[in-house]
């Protein structure tokens, strides 16, 4: 997606240890215009897809995610990393956060994930497919069929698309990062 990869090399910014920070238009300021770019292209891949529920985990991929249940008339869940006083019946996983270099449960109600319901997962970033793990294995508990996971950017050098495709689920990147060497950010063309 060329506006997405114009904006990564001019605003982007990378730091020690593989992490580039997109902060100014996409997962803390967001361009609202970009946002629902984002969600048309993703649209636009997925066109041939049956998809019933957008489901994504917070916080950084809810904009793209609403942008997408919003144009698609779907709804959209997102998985919470702190389990509500008002949700008992879950399902639940971990998930090891390579920003936060922690790791966490992640919940979604049985009520809004269940064997009815085919998936899109989206999110911001693609790294060692952690949060992809957790989603796969939250859909498997709910029964639900994972149709694709979308992310708007891949650092292809950590290997995260190897577990998606291990599993036999599509995935569908906005733009790829060959490389942070050197903190200089390179792009798959």
């Amino acid at each position: 997606m060329k506006v997405l990869c114009e904006r990564i090399l001019k605003e982007g910014k990378c730091f020690e240890g593989s992490i580039l920070k997109v902060d100014k238009f996409i997962n803390h300021q967001m361009d609202p215009n970009l946002m629902k770019q984002i969600a048309v292209e993703f649209i636009r891949r997925y066109a041939s897809t049956e998809i019933n529920k957008i489901i994504t985990i917070e916080a950084s991929g809810i904009a793209p995610a609403i942008m997408m249940g919003f144009l698609l008339d779907l709804p959209v869940v997102f998985a919470k990393k702190k389990t509500p006083s008002t949700m008992s019946d879950m399902l639940i996983t971990k998930v090891f956060s390579f920003t936060k270099q922690r790791e966490y449960n992640i919940v979604i109600s049985k009520e809004y994930l269940t064997k009815e319901d085919k998936v899109l997962f989206v999110d911001d970033f693609l790294a060692y497919g952690n949060a992809a793990k957790g989603i796969i294995d939250l859909c498997a508990q709910a029964g639900a069929e994972l149709v694709g996971m979308g992310f708007i950017i891949e650092k292809a050098f950590q290997h995260g698309r190897s577990i998606i495709e291990k599993a036999g689920v599509r995935c569908e990147s906005l733009a790829i990062i060959e490389s942070l060497e050197n903190c200089k950010i390179k792009l798959r063309r």
